[in-house]
């Protein structure tokens, strides 16, 4: 089998993606909240509040997010725009995501809305993708999504795993 050039499998990626996206908007499927978590800042003599800066719209698709302009993103953290409640100093974790709450509840967000950050790119260049440690890879000439970030071993090309990830994200099994 010969080599497949490098423009041609980045350009066979944009395609799989281009046709997700066109999939998912023409069925107005559920999307959720891209954000920047913008950490405290002090001015003066005052502290600015944490805050969630909003990026856009992205669908979930397992380790992927996808944005509406085709990019595709490797999840970062997940958070809610709800009151954040009262401080309850139980553990750094839980102050922490209070203080995650907190910021998207700042944010301009609707109330209860999942909000996602720290997501980062994925830059769809072979090179790249070949060393890539991330859930998208290339295993030698096909672009396949590592589920468990130890292990490419149990790798699934990217068409398929595109077409069952929106086919749960259309119709999910009863009960969710």
């Amino acid at each position: 089998m010969a080599d497949v050039p490098d423009d041609r499998i980045v350009r066979d990626i944009r395609a799989l993606i281009a046709g997700a996206v066109d999939r998912l908007a023409a069925a107005n499927a559920h999307d959720e909240a891209l954000a920047e978590f913008v950490p405290p800042k002090r001015v003066l003599l005052f502290t600015k509040d944490a805050v969630m800066k909003p990026l856009g719209r992205v669908w979930r698709l397992g380790v992927f997010l996808l944005g509406h302009d085709g990019t595709l993103y490797r999840v970062g953290s997940t958070t809610r725009a709800v009151a954040p409640g009262h401080p309850g100093y139980q553990s750094v974790s839980a102050e922490n995501r209070r203080s995650y709450r907190a910021a998207a509840y700042k944010g301009k967000f609707a109330r209860g809305e999942t909000v996602n950050f720290d997501a980062e790119p994925i830059e769809l260049d072979a090179a790249i993708l070949r060393a890539s440690d991330g859930p998208l890879f290339l295993r030698g000439d096909t672009p396949v999504v590592r589920w468990n970030p130890t292990t490419a071993d149990a790798a699934v090309p990217l068409a398929g795993y595109l077409d069952e990830r929106i086919e749960l994200l259309l119709n999910p099994p009863a009960g969710t």
